[in-house]
């Protein structure tokens, strides 16, 4: 455990109370800085080399290469490649066996990594569990035992203004340590439109490399990960975003109970942010919350009384302004809890209990890929429920069957996962089943009607 001492800080600011400070009682103290925090801290944060290899198809460029007397000649010219892909970011230890913290965009799609040590040790590496949404994977270093490693603050505990420390590995030159303030909370709307980001901010410089790595208090622990900056260069410019600590504390409680996938709570519901125009429409004094707009019948929340109209102002006594704050407090909270949710209905505040759940997979998705016996092998398709629609991000109201993967030839004619699957050559289909049947006994030419977020589309097909 890393508990360095905070006398050798040059800047001592006021933080929560459980977070012990001293002022320096010395010019030599002063004089110090951040060294003894340094010393202390970076050896729990790591190096991680992942190496990626894909398959690539070679392009055609002869045009005698069908021919068959220069079929010798050109013969495992156009067969996949490997392609290997290497990627290089930094992650953090959580646990004395080697329980390391990184994003699941260094070490999600790799077939090998290897973490480096800041002592120059090196450990092969596996994720034991990753979720790209949330940018974030768990990895378990093989034959470690004995690791520095550091705590988890409670991140809500975090103040805007406090001094924080990003340690990582900027453009490979090695572990670097940079300095500045907490300078913003619950930064939203920053990911690549997945509704799951929800960061800390901060002015401590962060460039490509440090992904992955920690951003640490004044007391050595660990407050977020960083995962992204906000730039139109690909440098710094002092807007840098880490995944708060509690979330990652989370992940590491599942991955510790051997799950494969995170698993996040499932609100069967959809939201939007109140502003001044809807707090004035809803007859509230000041804009806050975000307002019930659509719910799933098998909701959690609606079993629990909850409608449409209603805000939602707090869980578990946290603030919650936007959809994507409702999504990390629900993930912090964790599943087979109860959550005291803060309701705002008519003027009237109320506290109400929600069971924190995963979607549901009733009635059975009871997904099918289809074979050579039918006219597009490779298309999987699935009925929707409640799994389906958290899984692929429908719309609440969404029925029927959907696509899940549209294979190899139905992908080349623009189908596309997450279709909404209407009717095959004219025939209305409600199980998968009717889609088997239907391409299995089709002709030259089909035709299928899909519904693409709320867009209707014909597409056909020449066999």
């Amino acid at each position: 455990m890393i508990r360095p001492a905070l006398t050798a800080l040059a800047i001592v600011l006021a933080l929560p109370a459980a977070a012990e400070t001293r002022v320096p009682q010395s010019q030599a103290e002063i004089a110090l800085g951040f060294a003894p925090l340094v010393k202390e801290a970076s050896p729990a944060v790591v190096n991680i080399y992942a190496k990626v290899v894909r398959q690539v198809q070679q392009r055609r460029r002869s045009p005698f290469m069908n021919d068959p007397f220069f079929d010798d000649f050109f013969r495992g010219f156009a067969e996949p490649q490997p392609r290997v892909e290497n990627s290089l970011g930094s992650g953090v230890i959580l646990t004395a066996d080697g329980i390391v913290v990184s994003n699941y965009h260094v070490v999600g799609s790799a077939t090998e990594i290897r973490v480096v040590t800041n002592d120059r040790r090196e450990y092969n590496a596996r994720v034991i569990l990753g979720d790209k949404a949330s940018d974030l994977a768990i990895l378990q270093l093989e034959e470690a035992a004995d690791l520095p490693y550091l705590d988890l603050r409670d991140s809500d505990q975090v103040q805007v203004g406090e001094l924080a420390l990003a340690i990582g590995n900027p453009f490979g030159v090695g572990q670097t340590v940079s300095s500045g303030i907490i300078s913003g909370l619950a930064r939203t709307g920053m990911g690549a439109g997945d509704g799951f980001g929800y960061y800390i901010q901060t002015d401590a410089p962060i460039n490509p490399g440090n992904s992955g790595g920690a951003l640490i208090d004044v007391n050595g622990d660990l407050i977020g990960i960083n995962t992204r900056i906000l730039s139109r260069s690909g440098g710094s410019n002092g807007i840098g975003f880490a995944i708060p600590a509690n979330l990652v504390r989370e992940f590491v409680n599942q991955a510790r109970t051997g799950a494969e996938e995170f698993q996040r709570p499932w609100a069967g519901m959809a939201g939007q942010p109140v502003d001044a125009d809807l707090a004035a429409s809803l007859g509230m004094d000041l804009p806050e919350g975000m307002v019930v707009s659509d719910l799933h019948r098998e909701s959690p929340f609606a079993k629990a009384g909850f409608r449409v109209g209603d805000v939602i102002t707090h869980v578990d006594g946290e603030v919650v302004n936007s959809p994507s704050e409702m999504v990390f407090r629900m993930s912090v909270a964790g599943l087979g809890d109860l959550s005291v949710i803060t309701r705002l209905r008519g003027g009237e505040r109320e506290e109400i209990e929600v069971p924190m759940i995963v979607a549901p997979d009733q009635p059975p998705a009871n997904p099918v890929q289809l074979d050579d016996k039918t006219a597009l092998p490779g298309l999987t398709v699935a009925r929707i429920n409640p799994q389906v629609i958290a899984r692929l991000g429908l719309p609440l109201s969404a029925e029927g069957v959907v696509v899940t993967d549209p294979g190899p030839y139905a992908g080349r004619g623009g189908v596309q996962a997450g279709d909404l699957l209407l009717a095959v050559n004219g025939q209305q289909v409600a199980s998968t089943d009717d889609v088997y049947a239907i391409l299995a006994g089709s002709g030259r030419w089909i035709q299928l009607d899909l519904n693409r977020r709320g867009r209707h589309m014909a597409l056909r097909f020449r066999l």
